[in-house]
């Protein structure tokens, strides 16, 4: 599993992006901020949401210098035809990676097995491949963007201001705190 303030590892996945399908490496976006957004699964309830309001904030997060890389254990072929069909995830245009042997989701400790689907669940990594924060939800709670955009803001604030936190609720152009 990863852990926090270590490397996460490198893994290639087949992806749908840009009407294409096409190979995704990991670490070719090692020189951005990157939001890895596992989700249960294509066609249900919540996950339509969430990767809506994802692409909602799409062009903010791209300006902070980020990407976000969808994940579920669907295949290609799923995320293609719900792309297709529904107008709501027909405005992503961020790639939508599957992970139909869970192993990516096994190695990032999300994976249900009994199920055969990947939990709710968001890592944020920086641009040298460090995990800064992760969050996991139960499958019936979605998540909030702008509050994974916050987190990604006070990352990307405490990478660049050594030796600084962000205390709760920080937003950019709050104060932050002297750590010693």
């Amino acid at each position: 599993m990863v852990i926090i303030r270590e490397p996460v590892g490198d893994f290639t996945l087949e992806a749908f992006h840009q009407q294409k399908i096409k190979s995704v490496q990991f670490s070719k976006y090692r020189s951005k901020w990157i939001i890895l957004f596992f989700y249960p699964g294509d066609f249900t309830f919540v996950c339509p949401t969430e990767l809506s309001e994802a692409a909602d904030y799409y062009q903010r997060i791209q300006k902070l210098g980020a990407e976000i890389l969808s994940i579920s254990t669907d295949s290609v072929y799923v995320h293609q035809a719900w792309h297709d069909s529904d107008p709501l995830i027909g405005k992503i245009k961020f790639p939508m990676l599957a992970d139909p042997s869970g192993q990516v989701s096994q190695q990032f400790g999300v994976y249900q097995p009994a199920k055969g689907i990947s939990m709710r669940a968001t890592f944020i990594v920086d641009p040298q491949g460090i995990l800064r924060a992760l969050e996991i939800h139960d499958d019936s709670v979605g998540r909030s963007m702008a509050e994974t955009i916050r987190k990604l803001q006070a990352a990307i604030y405490t990478v660049e201001h050594p030796g600084q936190v962000c205390p709760a609720s920080w937003q950019p152009g709050d104060k932050s705190i002297k750590k010693y």
